[in-house]
C-alpha cells in the first residue's frame, strides 16, 4: 500500500509577521517610529490590531526580537520596487575577445582597434588573441610588438589586467577599461 503524499509546507519569505513572532516579549517600535520599550507579544499584537496595521519582526537577532507595527503589503511592496531597482542597474562585465595575427594589415588593425574602443565605452573587458601559423612562430617578438602597440594606443582609456602570455600557438592579453 502506498503511502500518501505530503507537500512540504511553502516556506515563507521576508520577515515574520503577527502571530507568527513567537516570543513571550518583543522589544516594540509603534507606526510612528517611536520607541514603546520591552513589551509582551501580546500586548503588541492588540495594539497592532488597534491600529489596523501589522506587527512586523525587523530584527530577529536581537535580544528581545525588535517588532514595528507598520503595513506589511506596503512593506513588501517596497522591497520588490528596491529589488527590481537593483537589479536594473546591475551592469554585467563581459570579456570580449579580439583575435589577430602578428602580420596584421594597417587598415585592418584600424578595424579592430575601433572595435575595441567601442568595447570600451561600453565597459567591457578585452582579451586580446594573437595566433601563430606555421613558421610565425619562430618570430615571437613581432606579436609582443603588435601588444605593445595595442597597450600604447589605449593607454588613456584602459590598464594592463593580464600581461601578455604565451599559450600554445596563441599570445593573449587581457585590458579592463578604467
Amino acid at each position: 500500500m502506498r503511502r500518501p503524499f505530503k507537500a512540504a509546507a511553502p516556506t515563507k519569505d521576508g520577515p515574520r509577521s503577527n502571530r507568527d513572532i513567537r516570543v513571550p516579549r518583543v522589544q516594540l517600535i509603534d507606526a510612528e517610529g517611536h520607541n514603546r520599550g520591552e513589551v509582551s507579544i501580546n500586548d503588541a499584537l492588540l495594539l497592532a490590531e488597534e491600529a489596523g496595521l501589522d506587527l512586523v519582526e525587523i530584527s530577529p537577532n536581537a535580544q528581545p526580537p525588535v517588532v514595528k507595527i507598520l503595513d506589511l503589503g506596503k512593506l513588501k511592496y517596497a522591497n520588490q520596487k528596491k529589488a527590481a531597482e537593483a537589479r536594473k542597474n546591475q551592469k554585467v562585465i563581459e570579456i570580449k575577445e579580439i583575435k589577430m595575427r602578428p602580420n596584421i594589415d594597417s587598415h585592418d588593425y584600424e578595424t579592430k582597434m575601433k572595435a575595441v574602443r567601442r568595447f570600451f565605452e561600453d565597459g567591457d573587458k578585452v582579451k586580446l588573441t594573437l595566433r601563430f601559423r606555421g613558421r610565425e612562430m619562430a618570430h615571437m617578438e613581432l606579436g609582443m610588438q603588435l601588444l605593445n602597440k595595442v597597450r600604447e594606443e589605449v593607454a588613456p582609456i584602459a590598464k594592463v589586467e593580464a600581461e601578455p602570455k604565451l599559450e600554445g600557438r596563441q599570445m593573449m592579453m587581457v585590458l579592463a577599461p578604467r
